[in-house]
């Protein structure tokens, strides 16, 4: 299978030790992807046609070839907001094991920086909303920060149940071999931090039961109603980073749950984009049967992910 492998990257011209390259670049293409398969799922199970799995490509291609109009209330802070978003998130995608190996950067205590680099993005466009001086988008700002600070402590918590599984400090010993030997003494744990990681995933990418992408009343969404005042090129990248940062959590819960080390390069990441699918279908079937929680409810709810992941340590301390 690993002469087989190693012929078709050589076919290619990608040589198989690049393999963690060629999975950071496969994610970057299938981004798109996800949010289509999430609203075909919900659209299946709730009698609807849909828009087609695709969709995504074809908005983000229109977008681009539009102008773009600027308030004269905003500055550079708001200009420079979808580069850095996109920026910050293509660099924590970095640090991930994409390949189900190593990922193209690694050093040791990495899991803080990629957690500095979501942040970074996430202040970004808060900063870029409340630079319109929209009140609408003031109060999108608002309620992105507080999901935030209560999402981040149980990122952290995740992350240090994986420390603690694997004995690694970098992410790709976390989620690559280290992670395989530790499953069948830390299963339970290791679930624990597995559901956790897919509330996180609703938290930070705003899906149901915490925002509603879907909607346009101003007064209930969250991230929707930031980007309100984007257009053109640059609504394409915030909404290309949306995608990718979907992607992105689904990667973490995909490496969590299916660790490759020893699959062949080709063979992991065909399983991992098999995997994203599959957790868009996940989050797909969470927004056909839930519906959106009220405002005070959303802490309640990342606070039970961080009680997960805690509990998740705890087994791991005994």
């Amino acid at each position: 299978m690993e002469i087989v492998t190693n012929t078709i990257f050589s076919i290619f011209g990608v040589p198989a030790p690049l393999s963690p390259v060629v999975a950071l670049v496969a994610v970057l293409c299938f981004a798109p992807v996800m949010p289509g398969a999430a609203n075909k799922t919900k659209s299946f199970l709730t009698g609807r046609r849909g828009a087609p799995v695709l969709q995504l490509y074809f908005d983000l291609w229109k977008l681009v070839r539009k102008g773009m109009v600027y308030s004269r209330t905003t500055t550079w802070v708001f200009r420079a907001a979808p580069v850095v978003v996109l920026a910050s998130l293509i660099a924590a995608l970095l640090f991930l094991p994409l390949d189900g190996r190593s990922a193209p950067a690694h050093f040791t205590g990495d899991l803080v920086a990629f957690a500095a680099l979501l942040a970074l993005g996430r202040f970004a466009l808060v900063l870029a909303g409340l630079d319109t001086g929209s009140s609408f988008e003031g109060m999108g700002a608002s309620r992105e920060v507080t999901v935030a600070t209560f999402a981040e402590p149980a990122l952290f918590l995740c992350l240090i149940a994986l420390v603690l599984a694997t004995g690694e400090l970098t992410l790709s010993g976390m989620l690559g071999a280290p992670l395989a030997t530790a499953w069948p003494h830390a299963a339970a744990s290791l679930t624990l931090v597995g559901l956790s990681l897919f509330v996180l995933l609703l938290a930070e990418n705003s899906r149901v039961p915490v925002d509603d992408p879907a909607t346009h009343l101003e007064l209930t969404m969250i991230h929707e109603v930031i980007v309100l005042d984007h257009s053109g090129p640059e609504l394409a990248l915030i909404l290309y980073g949306s995608a990718l940062k979907l992607a992105l959590f689904g990667a973490l819960v995909v490496c969590l749950f299916v660790p490759r080390p020893t699959v062949a390069p080709a063979a992991a990441i065909a399983i991992l984009l098999v995997g994203l699918v599959l957790v868009a279908v996940a989050v797909g079937i969470v927004e056909s049967v839930m519906a959106r929680l009220r405002m005070t409810r959303i802490p309640q709810l990342l606070v039970g992910a961080a009680s997960l992941a805690t509990l998740g340590i705890i087994l791991l301390l005994r």
